[in-house]
């Protein structure tokens, strides 16, 4: 087995890169489980690899005593005695024992502790590989589509776009080649797992980075984004250098830089919003194409308060909330919009409240 086994060793450091020690280890490991499963304990077992021989050498322990209890464990003072007259009781004695099938179990153990320390070192290169592709865009392959998800093979791993991850409306069919933002890597005891996604908000950060030179510089920040994938997108951004138009930078000549994302994106409409500090108005830039009469911000319970025309109010309030309800995520903050009509009304109502107080106070005094 000798030569076997060194030749096994030899290739794993040189071609894995598995240093022998790793392995002697984990076979001796192997190699003891076996033993206690053989000889119902391995307490006092040692298992050692001899390196000149190439060969694993089992050692057992038994300590002198002057009553045996356990004969695998203990030995009388006698027999102790007399292999070697200067033992005492307490002194522990290790024996090179000779289990029965021995070679062949400790051939089958190396065996299975290399193909696991292979398959565990090819784990280990594709998790590496993928891990550095995480919160970034990689393109796959369809490999197959059913009510659940759509499983796309990345090249050395293949991963699985669930429902949630699906723009809706998209259609893939086997062989399409489809774009994807790894949102995780992780591994597991079956190997790596690669979580992808068509839908998270930082997939169109990348693709800006990726078509406006000027975001991927850093010239242009996107602050912000906020997605219902598919339908819409609100998109924050911010210029360094104040001699460039960050919303002109991003949209292009004539929408040609923006086009190309929307189309990217089978239609997914996007309000470009410029940035700015003052909170109030970067609130009214976010709820455009609406038109805002007045932002009123309560610092103590950070709610918003936004009034619009009456002409506006739908606008503002988007189909199905989606405007008020992405512009409140792309700015962090709770909206709340009304009418200028009903905000007056209620303005009105609280002067009267007021003036009743004041009167009935007047009254009491």
């Amino acid at each position: 087995m000798s030569k076997e086994m060194q030749a096994a060793f030899t290739m794993l450091e040189e071609e894995k890169g598995i240093s022998p020690e790793v392995v002697i280890g984990a076979i001796a490991e192997a190699l003891t489980a076996a033993y206690k499963k053989q000889y119902n304990q391995s307490q006092n077992v040692t298992i050692e690899y001899n390196d000149a021989k190439g060969d694993f050498i089992v050692y057992s322990t038994r300590e002198v005593v002057d009553e045996v209890f356990d004969s695998r464990l203990e030995m009388s003072l006698e027999d102790a005695l007399a292999l070697n007259p200067h033992y005492q009781i307490g002194d522990k004695i290790r024996f090179e024992e000779k289990p029965k099938d021995f070679a062949r179990t400790a051939a089958n153990a190396a065996k299975q502790v290399i193909m696991n320390k292979m398959r565990e070192e090819s784990h280990t290169i594709i998790y590496n590989e993928y891990k550095r592709y995480e919160n970034e865009i990689i393109q796959g392959t369809v490999e197959r589509v059913d009510d659940r998800a759509i499983f796309i093979n990345l090249g050395k791993v293949d991963s699985m776009l669930g429902k949630r991850d699906q723009i809706p409306g998209e259609r893939y069919q086997i062989g399409d080649k489809v774009k994807v933002y790894v949102s995780a890597v992780e591994q597991s005891k079956k190997g790596p797992i690669v979580y992808v996604s068509r839908t998270h908000p930082d997939l169109l950060k990348r693709m800006f980075e990726k078509e406006i030179p000027e975001v991927y510089e850093g010239v242009v920040e996107i602050v912000s984004i906020a997605r219902e994938a598919g339908d819409r997108a609100k998109v924050i951004v911010k210029s360094n250098d104040p001699n460039v138009d960050a919303i002109g930078t991003v949209v292009g000549t004539r929408g040609s830089r923006i086009r190309t994302l929307v189309d990217e994106l089978h239609g997914e409409n996007m309000d470009i919003i410029a940035w700015d500090d003052d909170r109030a108005t970067l609130i009214k830039n976010a709820l455009k194409p609406a038109q805002v009469n007045q932002v009123i911000i309560d610092e103590e319970t950070g709610e918003t308060v936004v009034v619009v025309p009456d002409d506006q109010l739908s606008l503002a309030i988007g189909k199905r909330g989606q405007n008020v309800r992405l512009a409140a995520h792309v700015t962090n903050n709770k909206i709340d919009i009304k009418s200028q009509s009903k905000f007056d009304e209620e303005a009105a109502d609280v002067v009267a409240e007021e003036l009743e107080v004041d009167v009935a106070d007047e009254a009491l005094d």
